[in-house]
């Protein structure tokens, strides 16, 4: 398996863009709790890559964790964003993660030059023709240039570490409100459709915490 470099960021700080921030999410394919962004910000003074950074599915649960502090002492800035199953219900799952990923930047204290985004599509810029949902959210005012690159989680250094403090976040979030609903797994299975989660869905139905607008398993609408 290849290691992320900082290859790409290098080449955008070289084009002029003096702060890149590696955004990628988790959480966005789960039947429960929230869908989390996380953004890491990089300039010309982050020279050396990070030993041990993968993209977030690539490391174990305690890979993740000891990894968490290192990045923090190795970006420039970095921070994580959210939004709730209600939140996801109200705006569908573009419209969340858009709104996730600019809470994960405006706590940033260095403002981005550019966003490099993992993927094909371009959720974080605001919709050229918004929606009354997209304008009722509180969105940042000034939206960097995005850049979208497929495996960038597995490729960009600044992406790969973005993506394991958003999922250390979620699941942290996920094991807390797992005590309220203990049938569901959720300490385990993080609100994924584990047959452990389905099989509670089926007998008990959906929670608070669940995205309710989704055609869950086991539930009958």
């Amino acid at each position: 398996m290849t290691a992320p470099t900082l290859r790409t960021e290098r080449t955008l700080i070289k084009a002029g863009h003096t702060t890149v921030v590696g955004i990628d999410e988790v959480g966005r394919g789960s039947l429960a709790g929230p869908v989390s962004v996380g953004a890491v910000v990089v300039d010309s003074s982050v020279m050396a890559t990070l030993t041990g950074v993968r993209d977030s599915k690539d490391l174990t649960h305690n890979a993740r964790i000891a990894l968490v502090p290192r990045i923090h002492a190795w970006c420039l800035d970095s921070a994580v964003g959210h939004a709730s199953p209600a939140e996801i219900d109200e705006l569908g799952i573009i419209g969340a993660l858009r709104l996730a990923g600019h809470r994960a930047v405006e706590q940033l204290r260095t403002a981005p030059a550019v966003v490099l985004l993992d993927g094909s599509h371009d959720w974080f810029s605001r919709p050229e023709q918004p929606s009354l949902l997209d304008l009722s959210v509180d969105l940042l005012d000034d939206v960097p240039p995005v850049v979208t690159k497929v495996k960038a989680d597995a490729t960009c250094m600044s992406v790969s570490a973005a993506s394991v403090l958003a999922k250390v976040a979620r699941d942290a979030i996920m094991a807390r409100i797992a005590a309220d609903f203990p049938a569901y797994g959720w300490a385990d299975n993080k609100g994924y459709a584990s047959p452990d989660h389905i099989a509670a869905l089926t007998a008990l139905g959906p929670t608070a915490q669940h995205r309710r607008s989704w055609n869950l398993p086991g539930v009958t609408r």
